[in-house]
């Protein structure tokens, strides 16, 4: 080859590459991140995109993080230069909450230096697209509040750098996808209020899970027998799960909150719960429990963190629980509406009329619904008028009947049974 003609090649092959930059590399904001942006404004209903909104503003006559928060790109996103490369990338996409409609399924996604992706309380509707898999640098994902529909994809569980996923407050269907169990970095997980079904996954790999929220879902079947040992907070409320409480949620050493009411859910009511030594909340109202395992640790019982306790509305028979009343902190208690019966301890009138120094007294005790008879302890009736409001209808077989006012919230004792004549409050 001559001279010339090499030298006509290398003038070809600079000209190529200047043109590329020049098209594609010599603006602020790099080129397939754009094209991602004009994807989600173009698959939007024109109608939902308001005046003064986000995405109103949008001109791609302009360089998008170039323009950022000026006339044409006033909000929406954040661009950050994140390699060595002069090109911005997006790191942010947050929209509004202006009621934008339309299908995520229209975009590539293809926006891997996209750390949080918030497009929450909106009216995006269809499913979660497979190609948010391509979003591989995302920690947060928002979705809540929105009418997705459809499955929830298997395919975020290869997201492995998300932290927190928000799902709630949608309409999408089937079952939670095991292959979530692979996120190590997921923090929380919120999927409340949807209409998943089919049974609990097994998500005890998730090593640093403090937040799961499975409320309001169509859930079945029993729970998974482990559950993460990071857990914090668990409910998973309104849903058609059955069988017992798994010993490893009596093992999780920082769990605080547990709410699995309005289930399905039998058998004892495990002592450990009152024994935990950081639970501080459980509500169990609205299942079918039909005990409460009674906790034979002393010391364990005066290290309890709870605070409140709600076990209504089950079939649980026996006497009342007189324990309860040792629980240093515990100022509310519900036991109403199951088949307890024989006396009120007097450990609970304590507890409420002299709970002594360091010690939690009863802001909220309800009884009622119960089969319970004889006098109204002595404690109770020693109150001050105007030291508590104690509501109580009926004659008692040892004692009068009242109302105080004052420094607790309300004893409910319902529908209680005074020596032999049913009363009801």
């Amino acid at each position: 080859m001559s001279v010339s003609s090499s030298s006509s090649c290398l003038l070809l092959l600079l000209v190529t590459v200047a043109g590329f930059f020049f098209f594609h590399g010599n603006s602020a904001t790099y080129w397939e991140d754009v094209k991602v942006l004009k994807q989600l404004r173009s698959g939007l209903d024109p109608s939902s995109v308001s005046p003064g909104s986000c995405l109103s503003s949008w001109d791609f006559a302009l360089d998008p993080c170039d323009s950022l928060f000026g006339e044409k790109f006033t909000c929406g996103f954040r661009c950050d230069v994140v390699d060595s490369s002069t090109a911005s990338r997006v790191t942010e996409l947050t929209l509004d909450q202006a009621g934008y409609s339309g299908s995520l399924a229209s975009a590539s996604w293809n926006l891997p230096y996209l750390q949080t992706l918030d497009l929450s309380n909106n009216k995006f509707a269809g499913p979660i697209p497979d190609s948010f898999s391509n979003l591989t640098g995302l920690q947060r994902l928002v979705l809540s509040g929105n009418s997705l529909s459809d499955s929830v994809p298997s395919s975020l569980g290869s997201l492995a750098s998300l932290e927190e996923i928000y799902l709630d407050n949608n309409n999408l269907r089937g079952a939670i996808p095991s292959s979530l169990n692979g996120l190590n970095n997921l923090r929380r997980l919120e999927l409340q209020h949807n209409q998943l079904s089919g049974q609990f996954p097994d998500l005890s790999q998730l090593s640093n899970l403090n937040f799961l929220d499975a409320s309001d879902n169509a859930i079945s079947g029993e729970l998974p027998a482990n559950f993460p040992a990071s857990l914090m907070e668990l409910s998973a409320r309104n849903n058609q799960i059955e069988g017992n409480i798994p010993a490893s949620l009596l093992n999780s050493a920082y769990l605080q909150v547990m709410d699995l009411s309005h289930n399905r859910l039998s058998g004892p009511v495990p002592s450990g719960l009152f024994t935990h030594p950081s639970l501080q909340q459980l509500t169990l109202s609205e299942n079918q429990f039909g005990s409460i395992q009674l906790p034979v640790n002393w010391a364990k019982i005066l290290q309890s963190q709870l605070i409140a306790v709600d076990m209504s509305n089950n079939e649980i028979r026996g006497l009342l629980p007189d324990f309860m009343a040792w629980l240093p902190q515990l100022s509310a208690l519900s036991l109403e509406n199951n088949k307890l019966s024989g006396m009120i301890p007097v450990q609970y009138a304590m507890k409420t009329a002299g709970p002594g120094e360091g010690v939690s007294g009863f802001e909220r005790l309800l009884l009622g619904g119960n089969y319970l008879f004889g006098a109204i302890p002595g404690p109770l009736l020693g109150m001050k008028p105007g030291s508590a409001n104690l509501f109580i209808t009926g004659t008692a077989s040892g004692g009068g009947s009242g109302d105080w006012g004052g420094n607790i919230g309300v004893i409910d004792l319902g529908y209680v049974i005074w020596g032999s004549e049913e009363k009801q409050s």
